[in-house]
């Protein structure tokens, strides 16, 4: 009997192995491969890019990044996720660090807008996930219903629709938006 056991990745060999075009993420050291998600999710992840990151920048609050970025925020086995936008904090990332590879440990705030292939549970247990990993604020966007729900630490769901205004809580004080804008 032949028995083959699968080698659990590192946050470092996924980071090697984007420099070779593989797109995903780890999950305790499993590699999960992403796939380009179209024209509107693509849209929907620049609208927001811009808007928190003219206001960010602005009042120099921290750094945005997009899909793409990493974090790693499990080690021995590695899990590293990729949430469309994210937010991280002057105060945990000074704005002149200069971080080549991912970002050791959660964002202060997590984006996730729905692909084509999510389901709306999918989408909830993104946030869930995130809010384990000690994420105080996510934002999830259903780009068809043009909804946005926010995710907060033992706080109920609040769903926001096109004509509401959207706000950065204490994670981004002062940001507003209304809904609307993002798509």
């Amino acid at each position: 009997m032949t028995v083959t056991t699968e080698k659990l990745l590192t946050a470092d060999d996924l980071h090697h192995l984007s420099s070779q075009g593989v797109r995903g993420e780890l999950l305790r050291g499993v590699l999960f491969e992403t796939m380009p998600a179209g024209i509107r999710h693509g849209k929907t992840v620049a609208n927001l890019t811009i808007l928190l990151g003219a206001f960010v920048k602005s009042h120099r609050m921290g750094t945005i990044v997009a899909s793409d970025a990493g974090f790693l925020l499990e080690k021995e086995p590695d899990t590293v996720r990729e949430p469309d936008v994210a937010f991280i904090s002057a105060r945990r990332m000074p704005l002149d660090q200069d971080v080549p590879g991912f970002f050791d440990g959660p964002p202060d705030l997590a984006v996730e807008i729905a692909s084509p292939s999510d389901s709306p549970r999918q989408l909830f247990d993104k946030a869930r996930m995130w809010i384990s990993f000690g994420v105080p604020l996510v934002w999830t966007v259903d780009p068809e219903a043009r909804t946005l729900d926010v995710h907060q630490p033992n706080q109920p769901l609040i769903r926001l629709y096109a004509d509401d205004t959207l706000d950065g809580g204490q994670v981004l004080p002062g940001f507003s938006c209304t809904v609307g804008d993002i798509f």
